[in-house]
């Protein structure tokens, strides 16, 4: 038994974290010695939460070490691609398919859907944000809203997705990065002073720390901010907003307050950090108002995930799919001008793109062939990187 309440790596791998329905079919199949039938199965969602136009897909990583030693083998989009539910004739668009004896992989559907079903979920949702916020400061600081054990696959996932860094340290160590924060507010309360906290902050952390100071525990937001000035001077880089909706009143009109006051002072060049329950809805006004960056937890931790299913589309060679599925193997096709995907049968020749009338290209790749992974993973920031040239060439809202 484990102290807490989390999965073993062995538990997952021994298929204990599956559905009991999938070890039961196994047995059957076992039984009646057909568990070893080739069965090609694809993974695909009917839409995207919220009205979404696209999502980012991710959580590859772990799949791929799921299915190593699995005697199929795997194709997926690569980690990081923006893809909608539906190609453009409204066929479902497999982000990921395996194919092998279906006995050896079926126990496995369970926990690989929950890999790139939440990390996907955070993924988009961070994409979002960063759509919105621009070049701005976005930190994810969504971990104490989650179960501690899931803590590297968040900020991992709201990292590709676009965050510029993470508060947990081991979140950070998974993203090969230092974790950044500032200062909770029972820094303050202990010292019983913001201005002592503020100085004996100075003091103790590291100059490569950024001195941002947290600004709204007793007094007026922009009260607080001026003694930031006065405890710390020209060490200032920054003031940090958590102020508590009951005390909140209009957020916008708090920052620019503060923004006046800082720049009236000669302080042009601290940023001003807002947390504390920001969501998409809320960056357009801020950045009007002069934030300089966001702190965003629950928004990003909580957000919904992406409704992916596994489904049997070829058994032994020959096409064969529930209602509601489109049966036979695929690949999905995606046009480098626009935004457009076309799903076809898996010979098909790559298109000409419907509107834009140049070649589409092929999205799904091998990663595992016959138990065994094909080429080396790319690094997390070439991951970051490929979200984020994509983000330059869709809206938040293209379809």
């Amino acid at each position: 038994m484990t102290r807490f309440n989390i999965s073993k790596e062995e538990d997952i791998l021994r298929g204990d974290t599956t559905d009991i329905y999938f070890v039961r079919t196994q047995e059957i199949l076992k039984h009646y010695g057909i568990d070893k039938k080739r069965a090609y199965s694809e993974f695909t969602c009917g839409d995207l939460p919220e009205g979404y136009s696209w999502a980012v897909f991710c959580g590859l990583d772990e799949v791929l070490k799921l299915f190593q030693k699995i005697p199929c083998d795997l194709y997926a989009l690569p980690e990081g691609t923006l893809f909608p539910a539906l190609d453009i004739t409204g066929v479902r668009i497999p982000v990921m398919t395996i194919e092998g004896p279906y006995g050896d992989y079926s126990i496995y559907e369970t926990p690989a859907l929950g890999f790139i079903c939440q990390a996907t979920g955070i993924a988009t949702k961070s994409a979002r944000l960063r759509k919105l916020a621009g070049d701005l400061l976005i930190l994810s600081f969504g971990i104490r809203r989650m179960h501690p054990a899931i803590a590297p696959m968040i900020d991992r996932a709201a990292y590709i997705g676009g965050c510029d860094s993470v508060s947990s340290i081991i979140g950070a160590n998974t993203i090969n990065k230092e974790p950044m924060g500032t200062m909770p507010h029972a820094l303050v309360v202990m010292f019983g002073s913001q201005e002592e906290a503020f100085i004996s902050f100075d003091r103790v952390m590291p100059k490569k720390i950024k001195r941002i100071m947290l600004i709204d525990t007793y007094l007026d937001e922009k009260q607080e901010a001026i003694l930031a000035i006065g405890a710390l001077g020209k060490k200032l880089e920054g003031v940090r907003l958590d102020t508590p909706p009951s005390r909140r009143g209009d957020i916008t009109k708090i920052v620019r307050e503060i923004r006046w006051e800082l720049d009236l002072r000669g302080f042009k060049n601290v940023k001003i950090i807002v947390s504390g329950g920001i969501d998409e809805e809320d960056i357009p006004s801020l950045i009007n108002a002069k934030a300089d960056g966001f702190g965003i937890g629950t928004s990003i931790s909580n957000t919904r995930v992406i409704d992916f299913a596994m489904d049997i589309v070829e058994l032994e060679g020959k096409p064969c799919a529930k209602k509601g599925k489109f049966s036979g193997k695929k690949q999905v096709f995606k046009c480098s001008k626009c935004f457009s995907f076309l799903v076809l049968p898996i010979a098909s020749a790559a298109p000409s793109c419907p509107d834009c009338k140049v070649r589409m290209k092929r999205l799904l790749r091998q990663y595992i062939k016959n138990g065994k992974t094909l080429e080396r993973y790319p690094a997390i920031d070439r991951i970051r990187d490929y979200v984020k040239n994509q983000l330059k060439h869709i809206g938040l809202n293209d379809r």
